[in-house]
This record gives C-alpha cells, sequence and structure tokens, in this order.
C-alpha cells in the first residue's frame, strides 16, 4: 500500500492511499464512513493512529482501499491533482539520520580537503598531508556501527511544501536519502527480527546548509547544529510505501536531478548498515517507538557536495527510489534573505 497524507480544498489533513498509477488517492476515514459507517475509524484520523493501529488497522485500510474502487464510492475518491500532498508522517514521533552509507563520507571529506588545499601553495602536497593524517578516513567507530543525528521532528515538510533557504547560508544542499518508519515499539530489537518491526518506507530530501555546516565542525560540535536544523529542512514523501509491498528493499535505484539535469546516482543496495542493522544497535538499552523514522544517510555521489556543486535560489529537486517513486522540491530564498557577514573558511 502506497499511504499519504493530503489535505482536499477547504478541509484539514487526512489520510489516504494511492491507486490508479497514483493518479487518485483514497480517503482512508470518508471510505470507512460510507462502508462501515457504525465502526470505529479512529485508526484513520492520522498516519500516526494508523501505524499504531498495527497489522488490524493496516488489514481494514486494504479493504477499505479495495472497496471504495470497486464499488465507487465517490466521497472518498480524490484525484491527486485536487488535493496537497503533505508528508506522508508529518509529526513523527522522533526522527533520526543515520551514517548508513560509508562512501559517501569518504566521497564528501576528499571535496572538502581538496577545497582546504587548494588554498595553500602546493595544493597536492597539501592533499597528501590530509590523506597521511587519516583526514580522508571514516573513522573506525563508524565503521562498525550505524552512527546517527537527532534531526528536528517538528520541522517536516512534504512534497507540495517549498523548502525556505535560511538566512545566512550560501553554499545549500540536498541530500537523496530514503527513510524507514517503524511499526511497533521494541527494545534490545535483535537483526534477525528486525524487518518484523518496519512500516515502511518513504524517500528524505535532507537538506543542508553546507557553509554553516562546515561552521559546526569545525566547533568539534558535530554534523548537526543549525547546519542542518532549521525551518523545512527535513522534506519526506511522497508516499510511505508500506514494507510488504517490497520485495526486496536492498535493490531500489536511487537518482537525483535538479532542473531535471541527473546530478546523483546510487543504489539502495550499497548501505554498509542496513536498517535491521540500525534498529539493532539503536534499540540496545531504549525502546524504539512505532511513528519513528530513521534516515539511511546520503547514497553515494547523492549531493551536491560530493561534486562541488551547490543550489541556486529556485532551483527544483527531484528525488527518485525505486518503488517509493518521486520526491519533488523547491528551494526559494525568502524575500527578505540576509546574508552573513563572516567569510567562508571551507
Amino acid at each position: 500500500m502506497r499511504l499519504v497524507t493530503f489535505t482536499p480544498p477547504s478541509s484539514p489533513p487526512r489520510v489516504g492511499a494511492f491507486s490508479n498509477n497514483d493518479k487518485t488517492i483514497v480517503d482512508l476515514a470518508a471510505a470507512a464512513a460510507e462502508i462501515f459507517p457504525n465502526d470505529d475509524a479512529s485508526d484513520f484520523v492520522s498516519m500516526l493512529a494508523l501505524i499504531d493501529g498495527g497489522e488490524a488497522a493496516l488489514a481494514r485500510a486494504y479493504e477499505l482501499c479495495d472497496r471504495a474502487i470497486t464499488w465507487g464510492v465517490d466521497r472518498a475518491l480524490h484525484a491527486r491533482t485536487a488535493v496537497r500532498l503533505e508528508a506522508p508522517l508529518p509529526n513523527p514521533r522522533r526522527l533520526r539520520d543515520c551514517a548508513c552509507f560509508l562512501q559517501h563520507l569518504r566521497n564528501a571529506r576528499l571535496v572538502r580537503h581538496t577545497r582546504l588545499a587548494a588554498r595553500e601553495d602546493d595544493p597536492e602536497a597539501a592533499l597528501e598531508r590530509y590523506r597521511a593524517a587519516g583526514a580522508l578516513d571514516v573513522p573506525d567507530e563508524w565503521v562498525a556501527a550505524p552512527v546517527y543525528l537527532n534531526s528536528n521532528h517538528l520541522s517536516v515538510i512534504g512534497p507540495d511544501d517549498e523548502a525556505v533557504w535560511p538566512h545566512g547560508a550560501r553554499r545549500m544542499d540536498y541530500e537523496l536519502e530514503w527513510a524507514m518508519i517503524t511499526g511497533r515499539a521494541g527494545t534490545n530489537i535483535t537483526t534477525a527480527d528486525a524487518r518484523s518491526y518496519i512500516f515502511g518506507y518513504t524517500i528524505f530530501n535532507d537538506i543542508s546548509a553546507r557553509d554553516i555546516q562546515a561552521i559546526e565542525i569545525r566547533s568539534g560540535a558535530g554534523m548537526g547544529g543549525p547546519g542542518k536544523d532549521f525551518d523545512a529542512g527535513n522534506v519526506f514523501g511522497p508516499c510511505i510505501i508500506t514494507a510488504d509491498e517490497i520485495k526486496n528493499p536492498y535493490d531500489l535505484a536511487m537518482c537525483a536531478r535538479v532542473n531535471g539535469e541527473e546530478w546523483s546516482r546510487g543504489n539502495s543496495g550499497m548501505m554498509d548498515h542496513r536498517f535491521e542493522d540500525v534498529l539493532a544497535h539503536l534499540s540496545k538499552n531504549q525502546t524504539v517507538h512505532a511513528g519513528e523514522v530513521f534516515g539511511s544517510g546520503t547514497v553515494p555521489t547523492g549531493c551536491g557536495i560530493e561534486h562541488n556543486r551547490y543550489l541556486e535560489d529556485g532551483d527544483v529537486i527531484e528525488l527518485e527510489v525505486g518503488s517509493i517513486g518521486v520526491l519533488t522540491t523547491r528551494i526559494t530564498k525568502p524575500a527578505d534573505w540576509r546574508d552573513r557577514e563572516s567569510p567562508d573558511q571551507n
């Protein structure tokens, strides 16, 4: 099932499912009211409620979708073009972005230190010094287990929203990621059992301000902070595809286009740490709850920094992941956008 959160005209957000090659959306609550008017439909008031409803709620959603289409329940059917598509899970209980693709980190470090070396009298020698010092290497701890940063789960937007260029940022970037949504709670989950905790998957564009992020990295604060945490910085969509719909989640083609030009291409199978590894590692001694989102990190070549290319005001980013679909986002500077006074140092 391809689940969405959408807003019809003059209505609050609704939970639905794509049908007819994503051209039609079945409103699950409206279908329940028409088909089973005496039943409790509280599982369909939000995507989080549907996830919390577990297997029984998902089975009802399948039945409602099938009957609404077969019976022609017009009140429950919306044309995709007639509604606003929101982030499929607008209010995740928690959002963590994991470093599952280690080659991305190696690529990004090489570009960063090549930029730094270019400022010295002998750039080639400077780059070799960085290499010899291990500056281009991924830490052993990151190889041994998936590390993560806590992203802002209160700043989530969807396909029909614009990403807002933050004040003071000069080098804006996209990140081609996919994400896993948990379907039930667990502690000390084993890798062997982890797949049963996965509700579904979506596409994740982790918008990043690279020059601001560089300031955070130099301070020793890590990769997060203001370079990642700003309004409209986490983009999800176009849907959540339930885990049962994907036979092999680790063979999904991944592609990014900017204004129609391909910038990035990879595959979900390039993950060094799979989502099962993530759940096993991050559930040690702590409960992982239903409705949490775990980002994959960026697929190799999956962002501008790996190519030393960055976004411009008004650019349209398309992230495509096999089986899930295409997530399209425009990034724009606000009319009152203000630069910062400090120069770039990275």
